[in-house]
């Protein structure tokens, strides 16, 4: 782990001394590599185009947080066990009883 973060911190080449010769070419293409760095937040993200990432992002992400998917997921049950409910009745009915 220390080791990955060692490679995101920057190399201490700065002196607090004045820079000479290599020293100040090599401090030079560190600042200007540093200086193309994009600077400020990263930009946000735009959401996917599959279903659930859209479904996240309009529900849990965010200010759009809601309680809606325990409703979503009440009905999704209630339908499942309907239509398990309704298939086995109809095969009680398909052999003509009642």
């Amino acid at each position: 782990m220390s080791a990955r973060l060692a490679a995101l911190v920057p190399p201490k080449i700065a002196s607090a001394g004045p820079a000479v010769g290599a020293q100040a070419s090599r401090m030079a293409t560190v600042v200007d590599f540093y200086s193309k760095l994009p600077k400020g937040p990263a930009p946000t993200k735009s959401v996917g185009v599959n279903p659930v990432s859209l479904y996240k992002a309009r529900y849990f992400s965010g200010d759009n947080a809601s309680g809606k998917p325990f409703i979503h997921a009440i009905v999704g049950l209630f339908l499942v066990g309907y239509t398990i409910d309704y298939n086995m009745h109809l095969k009680h009915h398909k052999n003509g009883h009642h």
